[in-house]
Parts: structure tokens; sequence; C-alpha cells
């Protein structure tokens, strides 16, 4: 059993994993894991702890902290700062780790732990694995009744804890250093909707210490209102800004600042994909090759292959769009959600860094947002989710593989299928991506239809 999903821990606050007991041992464990990986007897290990803006990181920062402490690990405590601030904070204080506080998108009911190694990338699979096992270790013996669960030898050799004062200005120095020097963003308006989350304070500053004259919208979290009808899973209200304001381009983010949606000047919505082809095709160096995910939409693709670059889809989500960047020597991945990963900028996906990046481009072309994205048609694109009693493999019926083979082939060079199972629940969803609108829909819900017809027999 692992307790790692594909980022992490999550899950609704309160039931496990996410509870005080259970983050206590999640703290101890990884403190063991990274005292036991401690190669200099002259100082104990640290980790760096950032968080979102949802109550219960209170709880859980605390609840990790002892932990940490419990184990023999110093703590240094960010507050809420996005999470590629997290990663990039990691490596300037030389920790051994750097832990976030969140859920990402999710609403403020969930939250979660993130491991960033100490140079600042997602947790190695090695660590992650060393870090599972001494808690199923510990798990066990909890349920089992035993007392003794986390051993001190010596109250000596506990850690300690101290809160950094200038963390945010440290992360707003190290996003501006990422904007060219010679340009300013002057002549910009620029709304930015920060989802009541981990951005609501630097991403403005960074844009408006950049000369930009800045509109934030959503940045007075309070708790629970993080991701509410805002920030980047829903830009509605964004758009509706940049229209109101008059503004040049919108920007929005996340809960925890890791992914990024932008507006442009007619209100236009551009995703993940569309930043992408952008940055790489006009961007101040052509980019070699661009890494995608199985949900990238084929426009991207067909885009990037008119303008000769070579087009990777990697599995769902950052950490595997960052082992096929560094297995190809390439710099530019993300997904339609909006991960952006500049590998020259940051070593993880940064809402902000990435926008400046595309704001860098509408400086050096002089072009307003919309014009920098005619080139990049997307595909219409339809998902049917087909629930089902009982998860079953599809692709173990030939029924359905021969019919999965025949869409297939009647999209070829024009489209594509997609049929992807739940991780969490009985779900079979449908993706078709097709040029003609029509039947794209009618395939996919034919498809999801026939799914249902024989699995739930």
């Amino acid at each position: 059993m692992s307790y790692f999903g594909t980022d992490g821990i999550r899950g609704k606050f309160g039931e496990l994993p996410i509870t005080p007991d259970f983050i206590l041992k999640l703290g101890y464990v990884a403190g063991q894991v990274l005292v036991e990986k401690n190669d200099n007897p002259a100082r104990k290990p640290s980790v760096v702890i950032g968080k979102d803006t949802r109550l219960s990181g209170y709880v859980i920062e605390g609840a990790l902290q002892a932990g940490f402490n419990a184990a023999g690990v110093d703590v240094h405590l960010l507050g809420p700062l996005p999470t590629p601030a997290i990663a990039h904070l990691t490596r300037s204080f030389n920790a051994d780790a750097g832990v976030v506080i969140s859920a990402s998108h999710n609403p403020y009911y969930d939250n979660g732990i993130k491991f960033f190694s100490a140079d600042g990338k997602k947790l190695t699979d090695e660590m992650q694995s060393a870090i599972n096992d001494k808690l199923k270790a510990v798990m066990s013996q909890a349920t089992s009744g035993d007392t003794v669960i986390m051993p001190i030898t010596d109250p000596a050799n506990l850690g300690k804890n101290n809160r950094i004062n200038d963390a945010k200005g440290r992360y707003i120095e190290f996003c501006k250093g990422s904007f060219p020097y010679q340009y300013d963003l002057s002549h910009l308006t620029i709304v930015v909707d920060c989802a009541n989350g981990a951005g609501y304070s630097v991403a403005p500053r960074v844009m408006r210490e950049l000369g930009a004259n800045v509109i934030a919208i959503n940045n007075t979290p309070d708790g629970v209102n993080i991701n509410n009808e805002c920030g980047s899973t829903h830009p509605e209200g964004l758009q509706a800004a940049v229209l109101e304001h008059e503004a040049d381009v919108g920007i929005a983010l996340d809960g925890d600042g890791d992914r990024i949606v932008m507006v442009d000047e007619a209100g236009n919505l551009i995703d993940g994909d569309g930043i992408l082809y952008l940055l790489a095709t006009q961007g101040h160096i052509k980019a070699k090759g661009v890494v995608g995910t199985l949900m990238s939409n084929m426009g991207l693709e067909l885009a990037l292959q008119a303008a000769d670059i070579e087009f990777v889809r990697a599995k769902v989500g950052d950490r595997y769009v960052m082992q096929v960047l560094e297995a190809n020597g390439w710099i530019l991945g993300g997904e339609p959600s909006g991960h952006i990963l500049c590998l020259d900028k940051s070593r993880t996906g940064d809402a902000i860094i990435a926008g400046l990046q595309v704001l860098a481009v509408m400086q050096a072309r002089g072009c307003a947002l919309s014009s920098l994205v005619e080139g990049f048609e997307v595909l219409p694109q339809k998902l049917v989710n087909v629930r089902l009693s009982q998860m079953k493999d599809p692709y173990e019926y030939e029924e359905l593989v021969a019919a999965f083979e025949k869409a297939q082939a009647t999209l070829e060079g024009r489209g594509r299928l997609l049929i992807r199972q739940s991780g969490t629940e009985p779900m079979i969803r449908v993706m078709v991506e097709s040029d003609d609108v029509i039947e794209c829909d009618v395939m996919a819900n034919d498809l999801a239809d026939h799914i249902k017809s024989v699995l739930d027999q």
C-alpha cells in the first residue's frame, strides 16, 4: 500500500490520511529518513514548511513540525506561500527537504502534503518509498496496540523551529529575476486572480514591482474561500474583470500557485496548452521540443508539428512531465490545467514565472496576447464519464477493444481517442477530440453507452 498519490498525500481534513495523528507520524518518519541520510554529523537535518491559506493548514503545520522535531530535524516555517516558492526556498536555505501543506485546486475542506527534495524538485521515488515503508510500519504498530511508536532516546537530539520573516521577499525577488531586465510592465494593466490562495500577496506584488498597473481580485483569503468560484479552475470572473477594466491581460492562479491560465484583452481564455504553444514558438529561442500529457489537446500537437517542434506526451501529472523533459534534455512542458514547467527559470511548475515569460514575449514582440496565439486552434473535445457499479478494465473485453480501434482509425490524423480509468472511483473517462464537433460529441457518447452496456451487465 502506498499513502502517496501522483502529487503527495491528499484527502479531506479530519479523515485518514489527513488527520493530525497521521500527519504527526508522517513528519516523524520523514524526519527519520532525513536523519538516516544525513552525512554531516556536525549539523541536524532541516526542512522548510510552507502552506496555502486553508484553516486546516495551521493544525497540519503544528503536527508536522512536532513530528520532524521528535525525529531530530530542525524546521523553518515559511507561512503562506505558493508551492514553487517552497521549492525555491528549499534550495535557498540549503535544507534537506521542503514540505508544502496544500490541496492545490481542491475545495477548502481538503488538504494535503507535498514534498520536495534538497534540489527543489519533486521527491525522488527512492525517498518517497523509504518514507512510505516507515509510515506503514508505524501505522501497523499503532493499530496493534503497542504504545511506543516514536521512540526518543535523548531529548538533546530533538529538532527546533524558527520562522522565516523574509520568505516572501526572497521569492518575489526570485520571480522578478526571471523577467528580462531590459523590459518592464509599466504599459500594461493586468488583472490577477489569486484564487484566495497562497499567491494572494506575492503575485500582485511581483507584477506591481515590475511596473504594471495591477488589479487584484480574490486576494482576501479567510481560510475557507480558497478556489471558491475563482482562480484557474473558475476563470469566468477573471474574464469579466478583464473586460470591465479594459485590461491588457488577465492571470489566474490556483490555490497553491503552481497552475496558471490567462485571458487576453478580448476576454478569451488561454489555458496551459495555449501558453505552451506561445512560449515554444515565439519565445526568445524556439523550443527544441515540448512535453505535454495524455490530456493535451491534439491542436497543440498539430500546431507544434507545423512549427517543426517535437512534441511528446507524458502521463498526467507534472512529475511525469518533468521526467520526460529531463530524459530529452528539454526545458518546456506542462498540462492543459496550467502546470507550466520552464526549467531554464525554475525547477518546478510556477504560475507567476510562467506568466512573466508570456508577458516578456508580449513585450519583446510588441503584440497583444491574442495575436500571439493566432496559430493555435483547439480541436473540439468531448469528455464523458461512465460511472460503473464496480471498476473493470475495458481493455480486457475484446468487443470494447474492437470499438476503440475502429473509433481511433476513424479519427486518424485529425483527432484522437483516450480511454482512462479513474484512480479513485469506479469510473471510465472517455475523451474524444476531432476536427468535427458533431462527430466528437456523437462518438464520445456512443462509446460511453457501449462501455456501460458491456461492463455493467
